[in-house]
């Protein structure tokens, strides 16, 4: 009885997973396309290229940063190796819309840079050009500076776990160190590197608060206007499944790269001394190291500290209380139930190896690679269905209204959440369960106990600090959601998060660094633990 209540909710929380891919294909192919057809001729192709460009850019920018700094850190000695090593991880705390806030503060024709300029020069505001901030480019950079650590984190335990031998038989043969890390040791580390840039791609197409008030229209910012500014659920579904289809296509990607990924040299046998560098190469890797950490943590975390002093938001006040309180709320419902569905479907897949069961736990990870607004579509267009057709039958039948029962509620917003973010808390329950052995399942069984016995006094207890990491990813990943916050939170139910963007919307800058710097903080435990990691971990 068990194992069958635990197979039926496996199978209903997969089903639950898939549901917004069917509701957004159904919901796309029966919408009316006269907006669609409006948005052909006009924004569309915006939508395609500066979201191709985008992914290109940071692609690009991620890999080379990420896969640089993580060789430089591991394979070479310079000042400040052990301390920039842990600071390469912590701009992964900040949402990029946070930077984006930021920058736009201090880069922007009225902001520091540009007015001690004016000022020094006596230049006037057509007497000079200065980049643009506010374009698809600024976009770009702000991106890269927040996700090049998943390329850096996977790239830096790529080259740990290569042996020294293939990189010194290089070196032997005549190679110098950059010729041998290029011939040798990337393409060991090609297939960690390719599932982080992957990983940063999927980030980017997902990304809505940053491209939103940079003013670069992608399918990300169409979705939104198609959903609030013209209300109209189907072309918002059709541009929902176009940008379904290219997440899902590099989730096909990256599932590929890391079936791949075993034949990789993932052991490492013999330790390398890392190579002294003197003069202008020691000068050059604290640059190219430091520079990531100054302009992705240093710099926007003093211009935000600057911004929120010269605020009038009150963090005391009734109303942030609230904010925060919203927050906590969501972030901490969310965590409980991800990991508790990711126990469920990590134990069912253990316990019962069968296809049926490694398709539910395949279904229910494809939500990382799903946009959170494409997810808030998917949601809302069955469940709102749903209750209009729910609520018409209790009014003809009984005179008794129902209203809106699960549209707009706190617990399809927490729908949404697992959704998204449930292939994180199932990858940090395979990453611990790997290391506890089919014997002890056994034994388990041979002392009397069921299934759910086994999880309970078992798996859970062996697994506690996976299961913990896992929830404060989650927890921190929910304050950080924009998209499907703006656009399924009950109303007056607003967030850290969608206060920044309302405030950044209205162009008060000063006032969104409060949030901002709220959220960055809250983001700093899980890095904090990946730091821990990295600090453990050290050739």
């Amino acid at each position: 009885m068990a194992d069958k209540a635990i197979a039926a909710l496996a199978f209903l929380i997969a089903a639950f997973c898939l549901l917004p891919h069917l509701s957004v294909l159904v919901a796309a192919m029966l919408g009316d396309t006269e907006t669609l057809r409006h948005l052909a001729g006009s924004v569309l192709g915006d939508y395609m290229r500066n979201t191709a460009a985008l992914v290109v850019l940071v692609g690009l920018g991620t890999f080379m940063i990420g896969t640089g700094a993580a060789w430089l850190v591991t394979m070479c000695d310079f000042p400040g190796r052990r301390w920039l090593e842990i600071a390469l991880v912590i701009p992964l705390a900040f949402p990029a819309y946070v930077l984006a806030y930021a920058y736009t503060h201090v880069l922007d024709h009225p902001g520091i840079v540009q007015s001690v300029l004016r000022d020094l020069t006596g230049w006037g505001p057509r007497d000079y050009w200065f980049p643009e901030i506010r374009s698809l480019g600024g976009a770009a950079i702000m991106l890269i500076l927040v996700l090049y650590p998943y390329v850096y984190l996977l790239a830096r335990a790529a080259f740990l776990g290569q042996s020294a031998t293939t990189f010194l038989a290089a070196r032997s043969l005549g190679k110098s160190p950059v010729q041998a890390f290029l011939s040798v040791s990337l393409p060991l580390a090609r297939p960690a590197i390719a599932a982080g840039v992957l990983l940063t791609m999927m980030e980017t197409i997902a990304d809505f608060g940053t491209v939103s008030h940079f003013g670069v229209q992608t399918f990300a910012t169409g979705i939104y206007n198609s959903w609030f500014g013209m209300v109209d659920r189907g072309a918002a579904a059709q541009l929902s499944l176009g940008l379904l289809t290219f997440a899902l296509l590099l989730a096909m990607l990256e599932r590929s790269n890391r079936g791949r990924a075993r034949f990789s040299n993932g052991k490492r046998q013999d330790i390398i001394a890392r190579i002294p560098l003197q003069g202008s190469a020691k000068w050059g890797a604290m640059i190219l190291c430091g520079l990531p950490v100054m302009l992705g943590l240093v710099i926007p975390v003093i211009a935000l500290s600057v911004m929120a002093t010269g605020s009038e938001q009150n963090l005391f006040s009734p109303r942030y209380v609230r904010f925060i309180t919203n927050s906590l709320t969501l972030a901490a419902i969310a965590a409980i139930v991800t990991v508790a569905a990711a126990i469920l479907l990590g134990s069912f897949s253990r316990l019962r190896e069968t296809r049926l069961a490694g398709a539910a736990l395949y279904i229910a990870r494809i939500g990382y690679a799903v946009p959170g607004g494409v997810i808030a579509v998917g949601l809302i267009v069955p469940f709102a269905a749903f209750d209009n057709t729910l609520d018409a039958w209790m009014r003809s039948t009984f005179d008794v209204s129902t209203g809106l029962l699960f549209t707009g509620s706190i617990w399809l917003l927490i729908g949404a959440y697992l959704i998204r973010f449930l292939a994180a808390a199932i990858g940090a329950y395979e990453g611990g369960i790997a290391v506890v052995s089919r014997n002890i399942d056994a034994a388990s069984r041979l002392l009397g106990e069921n299934t759910i016995g086994t999880v309970r006094r078992v798996h859970v207890p062996l697994l506690t600090p996976s299961l913990l990491t896992a929830a404060l990813i989650v927890f921190v990943d929910v304050m950080k959601e924009l998209p499907a916050t703006l656009i399924m939170r009950p109303f007056n139910y607003d967030t850290l998060a969608v206060q920044a963007f309302r405030l950044a919307s209205d162009e008060r800058l000063n006032g969104a660094a409060v949030p901002s710097l709220l959220i960055g903080a809250i983001g700093l435990l899980p890095v904090i633990l990946l730091c821990r990691r990295v600090a453990t971990h050290k050739a």
